[in-house]
């Protein structure tokens, strides 16, 4: 058990520029009318109101839980290409999505994504050959031009050395290509930061309670503040429903007799300590469509996914025992037993895809975006893929400048003048923010650990500085949060005044990784919501 130290002054000054209070916040969402209202702060509604401030319109966005609380932050942690898609000859789709998948991991947020080669591993009767893999990994490669590297097919033995769990039992080959990695919290956090420094005003916690109304149209929503129970309002001309899951909900408040538009398809993860290093993920396929991914993440290894059609209560989903037990049964393919022990479960987590209604196995669906308008011009925006966010972003706001009635493409930046790859805030070779915060912790105070420093610059960028001098000006916000994890206290603080976190999960969960790592104890979630308490 981790012992704590008192320290009653910890962090209790706040630094400068941290976000306005949630009552101000909520004056100021009453007193605007706004061009746009975006209600679900999940990747597609953050990405939308992103784009939308940057073209100049006025934009709202809240969300009922937090920001990127529920699918969002429940994904497989991949920027790719889509290998699997090469099977049903959607070629141009996977050069798209390669496409944008560069573009954020090179150009928009080099300090939040990194590459990571995968290995595809060919067993002696399994569902496809070495040769078939290994043409179709040339070809996913082709199609980023040869960005990651050429698709190739590799010795069993050199596969085990860089991945010692591999079962190489039957093992003929490994097909080997490469896509990218992130943490889909922070990824999402910084783009709601991105969309606030263009204008935007933000409130997670928000729940909508109703619609407002204006001669049938739909011109705003009634809320009510999650933390304290406050009842407001937000007027706007145009209300986007990016709601995921619960995109259906809301279009029932618009129309009770809206028919179902979209199925859910429910996907499963567990994270587990490792027993040795990892130097690449593995991608083992398990039919014809299905891969099950074993991913290095987070000092962590991260197993998943299931997929299947999920009809409950979208706020309920779960990991359930028999989804444990697919997960490991699927991976004991191609891992070893040794690495598949329960014991060594962290955490689990499941997200729900959104898929366009239709019937059919929900594991060859295609994962496509879908606007919709409403009978009372609501526009609701479904499904996609995090690889694709600022296409959707993008896709959505074309849409509004086409809507016949709506005046907001009169007064909107045109979506192709605006910047191609903006990037996203704390942007910056996370190497080099790593060695200076190790040389001098980023300030005149104390060099900082190793881990630490690089933890911080892969999640912050350039912004670790920020969180570096809130650890300078008061040690006791240098303290590591718990001995096991690289996160100090300083990035509490931070969280708490300048990325929105209203909850101990909010920190736990998304904003640091203890919750992932299960350390988040009774004593240091106490301590978290005490800190929260302390807002200026």
């Amino acid at each position: 058990m981790t012992t704590l130290r008192c320290v009653p002054s910890l962090g209790t000054h706040p630094a400068a520029g941290s976000q306005p209070s949630r009552a101000e916040t909520r004056e100021r969402l009453s007193k605007a009318t706004y061009d746009l209202l975006v209600i679900g702060g999940g990747i597609l509604g953050i990405s939308t109101a992103w784009h939308a401030a940057q073209s100049g319109l006025r934009v709202a966005l809240v969300d009922a839980g937090d920001f990127a609380g529920a699918t969002s932050s429940a994904s497989s942690k991949l920027l790719h290409g889509g290998l699997r898609y090469l099977q049903t000859g959607a070629v141009k789709l996977v050069a798209e999505n390669h496409f944008e998948r560069r573009a954020v991991s090179r150009q928009v947020a080099p300090h939040l994504a990194n590459p990571l080669t995968f290995y595809l591993p060919v067993y002696k009767g399994g569902p496809h050959g070495a040769a078939k893999l290994g043409a179709g990994v040339f070809a996913y490669s082709a199609l980023s031009a040869f960005g990651d590297g050429v698709g190739h097919l590799l010795s069993p033995a050199k596969a085990a050395q860089d991945v010692p769990e591999l079962r190489t039992e039957n093992l003929k080959a490994v097909a080997v290509y490469g896509d990218d990695q992130m943490n889909d919290a922070r990824m999402a956090l910084m783009t709601v930061r991105a969309a606030v420094d263009a204008g935007a005003t933000v409130l997670n916690h928000a729940e909508v309670t109703g619609l407002r109304f204006t001669q049938g149209r739909v011109t705003g929503a009634d809320l009510k503040d999650r933390t304290d129970g406050e009842e407001f309002g937000v007027d706007a001309r145009l209300v986007l429903n990016a709601t995921g899951p619960w995109v259906d909900h809301l279009r029932k408040m618009e129309d009770p007799n809206a028919a179902p538009s979209i199925r859910l398809s429910k996907g499963a993860h567990l994270v587990l300590k490792r027993t040795s290093p990892w130097k690449a993920a593995l991608a083992t396929p398990i039919d014809k469509y299905r891969i099950t991914f074993a991913l290095p993440w987070e000092d962590m290894l991260l197993l998943g996914t299931t997929d299947e059609e999920y009809e409950g209560d979208p706020g309920e989903v779960a990991v359930n025992d028999k989804d444990i037990a697919q997960i490991l049964d699927e991976a004991a393919f191609s891992i070893r037993d040794q690495q598949l022990s329960r014991d060594l479960i962290t955490y689990s987590f499941a997200g729900l895809r959104v898929l366009p209604g239709g019937p059919g196995d929900t594991s060859k669906a295609k994962r496509e975006t879908v606007v919709t308008e409403g009978r009372g011009g609501m526009l609701s925006v479904a499904g996609g893929k995090w690889t694709t966010f600022r296409h959707i972003g993008r896709t959505v706001m074309n849409k509004l400048a086409s809507l016949p009635g709506h005046p907001l493409g009169e007064d909107m930046e045109p979506i192709s003048q605006l910047p191609k790859k903006l990037p996203l805030p704390g942007i910056a070779n996370p190497n080099a923010v790593a060695h200076r915060l190790l040389v001098d912790g980023g300030t005149p105070g104390p060099r900082m650990a190793a881990d630490t420093a690089r933890h911080l610059a892969t999640h912050y960028g350039s912004l670790s500085f920020d969180i570096a001098r809130l650890a300078n000006d008061d040690p006791a916000l240098a303290e590591r949060i718990h001995p096991d994890a690289p996160e100090i206290w300083a990035q509490v603080a931070y969280a708490r005044d300048h990325e929105w976190a209203e909850t101990a999960d909010d920190v736990l969960r998304r904003r640091t990784t203890l919750t992932i790592r299960g350390l988040a104890t009774d004593e240091i979630r106490t301590k978290v919501e005490d800190m929260l308490g302390k807002k200026a």
